[in-house]
């Protein structure tokens, strides 16, 4: 069979895409924008100046910006910046994952439940809402973040064959399935093998017969493997022996929810680079504080530690700076954040007391803590007479660096990252509004889309994120990359390099002579589906394989069950690509991964779900 050229041309151009990626050189979003770029230069080489068929038009192109998933990962992203503002993370996380002591740990306490919630809802919010919780629970227990986000995103793949509305591709396959039994045309075959329209629970559970097994093993193998076929490409986060320390309190106050709770249990030793001295409790100061000392109300805590570890400290729910001086801020409605401002030799601060300096009523700040050369300073903050290069760890308003960046008061002014103080009070009704996202996810007709943007348009409303934090929390890389790769996956329908591809395969079958054998036929076109998983989603590869797998199971005069649920475990196994589908995409920048990581990873693991889906599937649905 002859095969178009821009069949051809759509084949290089997507393996060109491919290998600057796994050059490493091109970030993926400069890659895919280059790739969609040349296949719609294409389409007006082809079509207007060769006069043939296209390849792929600019509203084709350009269609996948606007897709649905990509705008519901974009709402998603602002979810989960209302649950981070708010401490919702710290809640969920405090709940699911505690504190394991190992990565083989970590990872199974992870996968296990990102596998089971992902056979009840679309696995994309699951993933944009355990990003930055798993991102701050690896800092916490000083694992490189890379051995955690591939398995989050597989994990929750694997979930999507619990159950048929466990991935958008099962609803897809089943849908082509009941059409198909319907057919007038295919009723002969049918008939001569008894085949029905299946009931409400199979479809509903029949995938799960695959998808248990699968996940288990899955989950097993990447957990066991993991130390061999994912490299640590972010190195856990060490804490610097001389970096810069400061001198910290913070006061309990009553409705904290660590009142009554141990030092251990309340996590205050787990942060890294952080170390509570003393306790200061109704005039007797405690010193050397076990970690099984129990915290009460209004207990000052003093802390010694890096400048992150001091950030972390102000999101844990009821610890408030010891200073009276951050309530009498005049912020108004402005963001409050962190700020290190470096005393010089010129400032009218130098020689004086805080106190007597006037600093809050002067700046419009409240200073936190005091670095002088790591040296210590018995004093509380009121007291101390400040010197020149002392760093002033300061609690004040957004504008604070742009007003006094080129002050001669101070000889250096910054921000201090991700330092806005939580906004706790709303942390319940954030997980309320993710609450009521999962439900119009799972038991509404509601579309996801308007799901998604509904959720995010509350928590905004609700002031859980602001405007500006949302606008931030966007990863729009992650979104260019998804709507290129929608729109190359349509090329390869459209110019008929899909089926270029098919026949190849289809091809190799027949010359080792497997083409007239049932087990051996569904698990090449396992294969083929997978294949076409990686590089045109899993949807595409489900409409593009589905009339194949019939076809097959035609043609070997056998029942079309085992190739539908096959198709079904098939388009959802996109694990040797980071562009196969949105899960990886949305941890491959985070991760630091390679294109091969993906591939080491994922290509043994689709054998093996291969294998047990091949195997099982005949056992439940005979041929």
């Amino acid at each position: 069979m002859t095969f178009a050229p821009e069949a051809w041309f759509t084949i290089v151009i997507i393996g060109l895409v491919i290998a600057a990626l796994m050059t490493n050189r091109i970030s993926v979003d400069v890659a895919m924008v280059g790739g969609l770029t040349l296949l719609m230069v294409g389409d007006f080489i082809f079509g207007e100046v060769l006069g043939r068929g296209g390849v792929l038009s600019v509203p084709d192109a350009i269609a996948g910006f606007a897709h649905q998933a990509v705008m519901m990962i974009g709402a998603l992203f602002v979810v989960a910046a209302g649950l981070q503002e708010t401490g919702g993370m710290q809640i969920i996380a405090q709940r699911l994952l505690g504190r394991p002591k190992t990565i083989l740990g970590a990872q199974l306490r992870l996968m296990g439940p990102v596998a089971l919630l992902s056979g009840f809802m679309n696995n994309t919010p699951i993933v944009a809402m355990y990003l930055p919780i798993v991102g701050d629970w690896a800092k916490k227990l000083r694992i490189s973040p890379s051995k955690l986000f591939m398995p989050l995103s597989f994990a929750a793949i694997l979930g999507g064959k619990l159950t048929y509305i466990g991935t958008a591709s099962n609803i897809v396959v089943m849908g082509l399935f009941i059409r198909f039994l319907a057919d007038p045309l295919e009723q002969k075959w049918l008939d001569a093998l008894g085949v029905t329209e299946p009931s409400s629970t199979v479809q509903f559970w029949g995938i799960a017969v695959i998808g248990v097994p699968t996940a288990i093993a899955g989950i097993v193998f990447i957990a066991l493997t993991s130390k061999w076929l994912l490299p640590q490409r972010t190195p856990a986060e060490p804490v610097t022996l001389d970096a810069r320390k400061y001198e910290v309190e913070m006061i309990v106050k009553p409705d904290s929810a660590i009142v009554g709770k141990t030092i251990e249990a309340a996590g205050l030793r787990h942060l890294p680079g952080l170390f509570l001295t003393q306790i200061e409790r109704a005039g007797t100061v405690l010193w050397a504080v076990s970690p099984n000392q129990r915290i009460e109300a209004d207990d000052r805590l003093a802390f010694v530690g890096v400048l992150e570890s001091v950030v972390d400290l102000r999101k844990i729910r009821g610890l408030v700076p010891a200073t009276d001086q951050v309530q009498k801020l005049a912020i108004g409605s402005q963001p409050r954040m962190f700020v290190e401002a470096v005393v010089s030799h010129n400032s009218p601060l130098v020689g004086r007391t805080v106190r007597k300096s006037k600093f809050r009523g002067r700046y419009n700040a409240a200073i936190i803590a005091v670095h002088r050369n790591g040296e210590h300073i018995n004093a509380k903050i009121g007291d101390i007479v400040l010197k020149p290069g002392d760093t002033l760890l300061l609690d004040t308003h957004a504008g604070f660096v742009d007003a006094y960046r080129n002050s001669d008061d101070f000889y250096l002014v910054s921000t201090v990252e991700d330092s806005r103080p939580v906004r706790h009070e709303r942390a319940w009704l954030a997980l309320g509004i993710l609450a009521a996202l999962i439900v119009m996810l799972t038991v509404t007709p509601i579309s996801p889309v308007i799901a998604a943007f509904l959720c995010a348009m509350a928590m905004i409303t609700t002031r859980c994120v602001t405007g500006t934090v949302a606008r931030a929390a966007i990863n729009w890389q992650v979104l260019i990359v998804i709507g290129c790769a929608l729109g190359m996956g349509v090329a390869l329908q459209q110019t008929g390099a899909a089926d270029v591809i098919t026949h190849m395969i289809l091809d190799l079958c027949a010359r080792i002579g497997v083409s007239q054998n049932p087990h051996a036929m569904l698990f090449a076109m396992f294969m083929l589906a997978a294949v076409f998983a990686q590089l045109i989603t899993n949807y595409g590869a489900a409409v593009l394989m589905f009339p194949i797998m019939m076809a097959t199971a035609r043609d070997l005069g056998v029942r079309p069950e085992p190739f539908v649920f096959c198709l079904m475990a098939a388009a959802g196994s996109s694990f040797m690509s980071p562009v196969a589908y949105q899960t990886n995409l949305m941890v491959y920048g985070p991760g630091r991964y390679r294109f091969m990581d993906y591939v080491k990873l994922g290509t043994p693991l689709t054998l093996i779900v291969a294998v047990i889906a091949c195997t099982v599937a005949p056992l439940f649905f005979p041929f």
